[in-house]
């Protein structure tokens, strides 16, 4: 962000610090979108990062997703063994799938959030991104703990996610949600979820039709009550402390500071976000909005916990209603058309739950497509066991190679 401009972080988060611990060696910084607003990564002010998959026809310049879309692009590039990303909406599955790799976002409070700038405290969730599960799962034990420095990490047991891996689903009932059928969903995502429901019954899993019935409120209580918390999260972005600061001459006192530096500082979606949740945490809507939008995110944990009380495992649903699109192609025309795009990931953060995207599939445009699988809270474990499963038979071990040829 422009905003963060000529700013050095002071500290290192938690999640790289036990990282540094284990001996990983970092590369270097990856590109997303701006205070991870976005699902194109073309919200950041370095510019986009760029997808290494291009479609079968043409060499148009893909989205790698976001917000975490250098995180996945680099993975699926070979420019690294794995990345991090954070995901409030999707931020990490999203772009995984997108660029056909891993993406892990465990349950809200695995891993702490200190030193990573909120979007949405409630909802942000550090996470991996790697080439294959068990990757994963190593990461994922590595990063995982509470944190005294973050109020909401939670105080419980890592287990040794690799050595529990296991591809044996015998007696797991699956579920598949009724409502995540949605309307105009392109065959290649229809076709690419049965597959992976046949995968799933052919290693002796159950597949069981479940009902989430107040999915279909998901997008909109979360572009209610995450941009509220940004709202609130971004107003020490002002100019005074650190970074950015506004080079016109100032004749109106703090106030005129801190409207240039806010207007010139921010990107266009950033702002647009700041002003939905500064409007619906205002006097005359909290209550019409904001208030509504928590009882409405209440219910939608209720549905989930209520599907895995009845003996469900884990569910297993599309990542993205699309493969990846052409950059520029939907950010500046409709961005609520972008926000679509987080359709069957959002009800996942509301719920604070842990779910992973495995690419299973290419799009009739030899693009990748993954399905997500959703589990209950701390059993990352069963995710990743199912995971493992869908990525041990869908064999999805294409590259990007044409992106090498032509770099």
């Amino acid at each position: 962000s422009k905003i963060l401009e000529g700013f050095v972080p002071e500290y290192e988060s938690t999640v790289t610090s036990k990282l540094w611990d284990e001996n990983a060696i970092m590369l270097g910084k990856l590109n997303m979108d701006e205070f991870a607003m976005g699902s194109s990564n073309e919200t950041s002010i370095y510019g986009p990062a760029i997808n290494p998959w291009k479609t079968q026809d043409n060499n148009e310049k893909l989205t790698p997703g976001g917000s975490s879309g250098g995180s996945a692009a680099a993975v699926a590039a070979d420019l690294c063994l794995a990345s991090l990303g954070t995901d409030t909406g999707g931020s990490i599955r999203q772009p995984a799938s997108f660029n056909g790799v891993i993406g892990l976002k465990p349950t809200y409070g695995r891993c702490s959030r200190w030193g990573i700038i909120a979007f949405a405290s409630s909802l942000d969730q550090a996470g991996p991104i790697t080439k294959t599960v068990r990757d994963s799962a190593i990461l994922l034990s590595v990063i995982s703990g509470h944190d005294k420095k973050d109020s909401t990490s939670a105080k419980k047991l890592v287990p040794d996610f690799e050595a529990f891996l296991n591809s044996d689903l015998r007696g797991k009932k699956i579920g598949i949600p009724k409502e995540y059928q949605i309307d105009d969903i392109p065959n290649e995502i229809i076709e690419l979820w049965e597959n992976g429901m046949a995968i799933l019954r052919d290693a002796g899993a159950e597949i069981v039709n479940i009902s989430l019935p107040h999915t279909k409120y998901s997008l909109p209580a979360y572009y209610v009550l995450a941009p509220a918390e940004a709202s609130s999260n971004l107003a020490r972005y002002d100019g005074v402390k650190y970074g950015y600061r506004s080079s016109l001459k100032n004749d109106g006192g703090i106030n005129e500071l801190y409207k240039r530096t806010r207007s010139e500082g921010f990107g266009d979606e950033v702002k647009r976000r700041i002003m939905i949740g500064t409007y619906v945490l205002s006097a005359g809507f909290y209550e019409a909005y904001y208030q509504k939008a928590l009882k409405v995110q209440s219910l939608i944990s209720e549905d989930f916990k209520m599907a895995f009380s009845s003996g469900i495992n884990a569910i297993l649903t599309p990542t993205t209603p699309s493969p990846a699109f052409a950059l520029n192609s939907k950010i500046k025309e409709n961005p609520v058309e972008m926000y679509l795009n987080d359709i069957f990931t959002v009800p996942v953060n509301l719920a604070g739950l842990p779910a992973i995207s495995v690419p299973t599939g290419l799009s009739k445009n030899n693009l990748p497509l993954g399905l997500q699988v959703i589990g209950p809270k701390w059993n990352e474990q069963e995710i990743l066991n199912v995971a493992y499963r869908l990525e041990q038979d869908a064999n999805f071990n294409y590259k990007p190679e044409e992106w090498w040829n032509n770099k």
